[in-house]
């Protein structure tokens, strides 16, 4: 079994390292604010101070960070220390420009494959995630069934691209949503008819997300999913959406509660 360091210990990181200490594999992790690695002590993982001794005698590092910025410090902290020949598996949402400047950081020798994903904390938990992967997966394809489903992208930075299309949708859908409940709202229909209609819908799916519960991918976490698809392409509904984001009250709810906060919101 691989020795692995996991760094990122978020709502999602957490049940991606517990699956990892289940299924045998010697962990060391890592996180900014350390209380979060307490349970994952309790279970057997070490608990390393700094993203350089995390990483040093690992196998296979995990990246599970919140945005670029997050990254690129872990990276520039640990490169130093990665093990000669050690693969590195960043699963944070960054996007393709991102990963590929961190990529370009790490030390001859080292494999940097991206693996976002795409799921909610209970999908984490029960290792039914979607990965989207860019470049050759074989060498930590075992690490990576771990957490689900293997969707083959391309060369590097594909996988970060394509996690961001996915996404953007994802978001542009669910406040989408949020908007045809407050237009439902001025005419006054009743809130289950309106949720059963558009749940009958083509867009069914993304209305069961707006209104799932249990799920927690906090609405700054979205907005900086958009801004780093805006800066890609003119893309003006994306735009506006993220403007809207960003003037919500209350950024850290899911992003399920667009509903809830545009609905209440004058325009």
């Amino acid at each position: 079994m691989e020795k692995i360091a996991f760094l990122g210990l978020g709502s999602m990181g957490r049940p991606m390292a517990h699956r990892l200490l289940a299924a045998g594999h010697e962990l060391t992790v890592w996180n900014r604010t350390a209380a979060k690695a307490d349970l994952l002590a309790q279970d057997g993982a070490k608990v390393a101070s700094t993203p350089a001794e995390a990483v040093r005698d690992a196998d296979v590092v995990v990246t599970m960070l919140a945005d670029p910025e997050a990254v690129h410090a872990v990276v520039d902290a640990m490169a130093p220390a990665l093990k000669p020949g050690a693969h590195l598996i960043d699963m944070s949402s960054i996007g393709p420009q991102a990963f590929a400047e961190v990529a370009a950081k790490l030390p001859a020798g080292i494999t940097a494959i991206d693996a976002p994903v795409l799921g909610s904390v209970d999908r984490a938990a029960a290792g039914e995630l979607v990965l989207f992967v860019g470049g050759d997966p074989t060498p930590v394809q075992a690490v990576l069934e771990r957490f689900g489903r293997i969707t083959r992208c391309g060369g590097p930075s594909t996988g970060s691209a394509l996690k961001i299309v996915a996404i953007t949708a994802v978001i542009v859908g669910v406040t989408a949503v949020a908007e045809a409940v407050k237009l439902a709202d001025t005419y006054g229909l009743p809130e289950d008819l309106v949720r059963a209609a558009l749940g009958n819908s083509p867009v069914g799916g993304v209305t069961a997300r707006a209104f799932a519960e249990g799920v927690h991918y906090p609405i700054r976490l979205a907005a900086k999913d958009v801004a780093l698809a805006t800066g890609s392409a003119e893309l003006p509904l994306a735009r506006t959406v993220h403007e809207q984001l960003t003037r919500l009250a209350d950024s850290e709810q899911d992003l399920g509660k667009v509903v809830a906060q545009l609905r209440h919101t004058a325009v």
